[in-house]
């Protein structure tokens, strides 16, 4: 029982009971912890909402930040995304990962200052040149001691093409091995069978509408791995041919531009009118018309004026065309010299006039090299016009397949000239067509060495060899070309042997040639028809021929080609030879070549490709892009050659559309796989777009 009582003189009233204290401040006391812990919890996870909002908050504002159009940046590397969402493009960084807290982004361009390991300069930069394309510029330069920059395009299941000529060239490219990454310069791949070929861009394509080009200055080196499916792209100046500019620190940079298109013809044919030059004119029609006769696989070294004389009467006899004879190697005394051997060549003069009266025009081989034996030895060594060693201050022989001596620096103006003057006195002096210019691969430099002009890139000496033909161009053939899509001459693949193969054979041809198209070089040539004859590297006939079948199957297939070049005749073989040759010879006049012509003044506008893949109508068509022996000759005339042994029927694939084959039959229900399509030893299997 509760009662109240007086309070104490001067106290307050309190209530009595049980031990004398108060029973309601108890109850509060008990009552009023919970309500503490409760307030603080909610404080707590007021407070954790909070943080939690502006950690998401800050957390998108980064993942905003690193976000540039469709492209997605993280530390490791970057991927690109196609207007429908999916991932079409991966790139890694496999030399640093970037410090994401020094990454900024104003407008167009996303921007990072640090990586793991220091102080670099790197960014990405959006473009969008029109409404169906999108391109991102990258770069990652380090701004400190540090060997090499790379990055790892991972392929995906979509398909690549392009980067270099190869001995063993497969379309689309196949990713096979470890390779570590190597430098990306010119080579004699015929020499060396594991290096990257004489004509060469650092430019790739995909099927999925992506392409890539790396910069020039770049001191690129390529390698790839088939476990990841990957190709490596690195930068690095350390045990590597390339050298910084003069003034530059050797800091590496890997600096790239990556377009995405709505289709694969289309990303390219920007990437072409964007970043490769063009011919200036079409080298002579004559050529396009009519065969090319050289002497080297028939001859080799051992050709004289008796065997020229007889050569060309034989193609007279024979009733074959000739756009002009090649006289090839060993007319010379001496490598380096610029006139006709007095042994071999007793009337040089009147050869030249009698090919003249019965209607041959002809062209000389020449070379970037002087043996030491040579009389223009101590003329090239006084005049200071080799390529040097190191210190500058002596010549730096080289070993070459003919000999040991200089190779002349085309980087010195007096090289130049001097060159080209011993050209020109040739050329007027026996009223010479032109010259085929063999070699100016980097291989061919010493291991160490120096130039007038110092050079960053070592291919840069094969562009400049290939400068040395334009005063020549309307005949001109090269075998090396990097950054010389402008000069007007004709580009001849490396030496073929005389086997069936996708080694340097008549298997590899069609992705070689579709390659060296996509690289932006149009005015190609096969090799001679047949291969070389090269002893211990030819399959099948009697005197050293190759094999009959093989002979008359890459006939064929060269009739289809933009020129034609015969070294071993049709004669060496039988009538049934020379007879199936007339007939390609003059199908290749009235049928080739003047689409050819056509397609060769469209490519002074456009680089489009004159020997087309299939994909390039068909680019929505997976089995298009995997077809290697097959070929366009612009949109709508294809070719089917026979590439095997013993056979007279192949498979053949028709794209979508309405074809015609060349007897007249037409397949309406299309895109079909036709097997073992009939074709005789004296036939190609052609079929005609109709609309």
């Amino acid at each position: 029982m509760y009662q109240m009582v007086p309070a104490a003189p001067g106290g307050e009233q309190h209530m009595m009971g049980g031990l004398g204290g108060s029973p309601l401040k108890k109850k509060l006391g008990h009552e009023g912890r919970p309500l503490v812990l409760a307030s603080l919890l909610g404080f707590l996870l007021v407070l954790a909402a909070v943080f939690s909002w502006c950690f998401y908050t800050v957390s998108l504002r980064k993942a905003q930040l690193l976000k540039t159009e469709l492209l997605d940046l993280n530390k490791d590397g970057f991927i690109i995304r196609n207007q429908a969402g999916a991932v079409v493009f991966t790139m890694a960084f496999r030399s640093g990962t970037l410090d994401l807290d020094s990454c900024s982004k104003e407008g167009s361009i996303l921007s990072c200052t640090r990586s793991e390991s220091g102080k670099l300069n790197f960014f990405i930069q959006t473009v969008r040149p029109k409404d169906t394309v999108m391109c991102y510029r990258v770069r990652w330069e380090e701004l400190q001691n540090k060997d090499m920059v790379e990055h790892a395009m991972a392929s995906f299941d979509s398909h690549w093409y392009g980067g270099a000529e190869m001995a063993k060239p497969h379309w689309p490219i196949r990713i096979q091995g470890e390779e570590e990454p190597r430098p990306f310069i010119t080579s004699d791949v015929y020499s060396n069978r594991n290096a990257f070929g004489g004509i060469l861009e650092s430019y790739w394509l995909s099927s999925n509408a992506t392409a890539i080009k790396i910069n020039d200055t770049v001191p690129f080196h390529l390698g790839w791995s088939e476990r990841n499916r990957t190709l490596r792209f690195q930068a690095r100046y350390q045990n590597s041919p390339f050298r910084p500019p003069d003034g530059a620190q050797a800091f590496p940079e890997l600096s790239y531009r990556v377009c995405i298109g709505s289709d694969v013809t289309s990303i390219h044919k920007y990437m072409v009118r964007r970043y490769f030059p063009k011919p200036k004119k079409v080298p002579s029609t004559e050529v396009f018309k009519h065969p090319i006769w050289s002497t080297w696989a028939l001859h080799k070294t051992a050709i004289t004026q008796e065997k020229l004389l007889r050569y060309a009467s034989d193609i007279t006899r024979h009733a074959f065309s000739c756009s002009h004879l090649e006289l090839d190697d060993r007319y010379t005394s001496d490598y380096g010299e610029f006139d006709f051997d007095p042994q071999k060549f007793p009337n040089a003069s009147g050869m030249f006039n009698q090919l003249r009266a019965e209607g041959f025009e002809v062209s000389l081989w020449t070379h970037p090299f002087i043996n030491y034996d040579s009389i223009n030895f101590g003329i090239a060594v006084e005049k200071e016009l080799f390529v040097r060693e190191p210190s500058g201050e002596l010549p730096a022989l080289v070993r070459w397949r003919n000999g040991i001596g200089g190779i002349l620096d085309f980087t010195n103006p007096s090289a130049r000239d001097w060159f080209s003057s011993q050209l020109r006195t040739l050329k007027n002096r026996y009223n010479v067509a032109s010259f085929k210019f063999d070699a100016g691969e980097t291989s061919h430099l010493p291991r160490q060495f120096s130039t007038l002009v110092p050079l960053s890139d070592p291919s840069t000496f094969s562009h400049r060899y290939t400068e040395m033909a334009v005063p020549f161009s309307e005949r001109a053939e090269l075998q090396v070309g990097h950054q010389s899509q402008n000069i007007s001459c004709f580009f001849t693949i490396i030496d073929r042997d005389s086997v069936w193969g996708h080694e340097l054979g008549l298997k590899s041809i069609i992705p070689t040639i579709l390659t060296i198209s996509v690289l932006g070089y149009q005015f190609v040539l096969p090799d001679v028809i047949g291969g070389n004859a090269y002893p211990n590297r030819t399959e099948g006939g009697k005197d050293g021929l190759p094999d009959r079948e093989l002979y008359i199957r890459w006939l064929e297939l060269s009739a289809f080609m933009p020129v034609m070049k015969f070294s071993i005749p049709p004669w060496a073989y039988d009538d049934e030879v020379v007879e199936i040759a007339q007939k390609f010879t003059e199908l290749h006049k009235t049928l080739v070549a003047p689409r050819v012509l056509k397609l060769a003044s469209e490519v002074l506008d456009t680089g489009d490709p004159i020997i087309r893949p299939l994909w390039w109508i068909a680019n929505d068509d997976e089995a298009a892009y995997k077809i290697d022996s097959q070929f366009l000759i612009g949109d709508d005339l294809m070719v089917a050659p026979v590439l095997e042994p013993g056979k007279q029927e192949r498979d053949i694939y028709l794209p979508a559309g309405r074809w015609k084959n060349d007897k007249g039959k037409y397949y309406d229900k299309c895109p079909t796989h036709l097997t073992d399509y009939p074709v005789d030893l004296d036939e190609v299997a052609v079929f005609t777009w109709v609309p």
